[in-house]
């Protein structure tokens, strides 16, 4: 099995490279690749001792953040690196400030790129984070007797450990991994089915993140001149029916005010055209300005705002849920206590249905059920404080998941 997991990463590296033809993010990720050694080379030495997180991309980042940022607290002289393999989480995170000391993408799983990118430093620590698995990463690892520890991980029937030729997969994480600590219990009894022993439940870190967002300085310029103390909806990570969905609302209530964050910047052109009497953030220039133009629409043409932005929202409507885009994160709204509503393509996110369950959120099959019930809460103050309401009382009654974490290193590190 050993050969044909490596026959299949020889393979995607081939796909990736030919993909590189028509997608500029496959493209900029190869590219990013051949940097990482020389990172990792200038920014450490072997007499370092460092603590990695990788993450597949931005969410998963978010998700290992409290985790990293504890554990820095408690071993202060140890360096940070953080990898990607996404371009959309790496492109992000490079361009702000972060405790890491470097961040990188993670070369491709074969050994070769494997040894001579850990040959330039000494990895003490490592985290990987919800179901980023890369066996030859975690077998050089465990040669090196790193400590391997996997941060929300979220097991699904429907992964390669339950098929009948997942053995080799699972042999490979409980020799390897140190630890498992699982968003949920239905994820940590699915690890036991399969013989994976060291795990344990600890809940979701995203939770303690979002937590950490809401207390922080959340002030986003101009938006207090925008809103003009009006009604206001978020679309947040946008795709083409959450962008419908904010004509119909915008058409039928010309009183509210509608700022939208594509998921992706490409489709700023896209929006300006369905919306061509909206104004760009970008092309703001002063808070007067702001309340002479008196845009109902605003199109966030930058990213790094939208979790800030949501603390103006009195409603939230995150992209992704509807036709499998992939739901975006949901609780980076529910944490300021506002109604948060949604497409109901989620199968991969269970804080949806648990935020449903709490009365803070909503789903809908499409756009054209979504819009009536929206339109009807912005003229029911009653209902739209209540439901915001029950969705902070959600995101403060999750238990502390990265106490959970941190605790149960330290005691491997011989600390407690």
């Amino acid at each position: 099995m050993q050969f044909l997991y490596n026959i299949f990463i020889s393979l995607l590296i081939s796909g990736m490279k030919i993909g590189t033809l028509f997608n500029y993010k496959l493209k900029k990720g190869l590219a990013g690749r051949r940097q990482s050694c020389k990172i990792v080379h200038e920014k450490f030495s072997l007499k370092d001792k460092v603590i990695w997180m990788h993450a597949a991309s931005l969410g998963e980042y978010e998700q290992g953040l409290p985790v990293l940022e504890k554990l820095k607290e408690k071993f202060p002289e140890h360096k940070i690196l953080i990898t990607f393999f996404s371009p959309s989480g790496y492109d992000h995170v490079i361009k702000k400030n972060t405790i890491a000391d470097a961040v990188c993408y993670l070369p491709f799983d074969l050994k070769r790129w494997i040894v001579e990118f850990m040959s330039h430093f000494n990895a003490d620590i490592f985290i990987t984070v919800k179901y980023e698995f890369w066996y030859n990463l975690l077998n050089e690892l465990k040669k090196r007797d790193v400590k391997i520890y996997v941060v929300s991980a979220l097991f699904r029937e429907t992964q390669v450990f339950f098929k009948a030729y997942g053995s080799w997969f699972v042999k490979q994480l409980d020799q390897n991994v140190d630890w498992i600590f699982h968003q949920t219990k239905h994820s940590s009894a699915l690890a036991k089915e399969i013989g994976l022993k060291k795990s344990s439940t600890a809940g979701d870190t995203r939770y303690d993140r979002v937590r950490q967002l809401r207390e922080r300085d959340n002030f986003v310029e101009f938006i207090d001149g925008f809103k003009q103390s009006k009604k206001t909806v978020v679309f947040g990570s946008s795709w083409e029916s959450e962008e419908r969905l904010a004509e119909i609302i915008a058409s039928k209530n010309r009183d509210v005010k509608i700022i939208i964050a594509p998921h992706d910047l490409k489709r700023v052109e896209h929006l300006k055209k369905l919306f061509p009497n909206a104004t760009l953030y970008s092309q703001i220039t002063s808070t007067s300005d702001m309340v002479i133009l008196n845009p109902q629409v605003l199109i966030i043409d930058c990213i790094g705002l939208l979790s800030k932005l949501y603390s103006y929202a009195d409603i939230a409507v995150v992209g992704g849920g509807f036709h499998s885009k992939g739901l975006h994160n949901i609780l980076e709204a529910a944490t300021f206590g506002i109604p948060v509503f949604f497409g109901d393509h989620y199968e991969k996110n269970p804080e949806a249905d648990e935020l449903i369950a709490a009365n803070g959120g909503k789903s809908f099959e499409d756009e054209f059920f979504a819009a009536p019930y929206i339109l009807q809460i912005l003229n029911d103050e009653h209902l739209l404080r209540k439901m915001g309401d029950h969705a902070e009382k959600f995101i403060n009654s999750q238990p502390n998941a990265t106490d959970h974490v941190v605790q149960r290193i330290l005691a491997d590190q011989g600390i407690l």
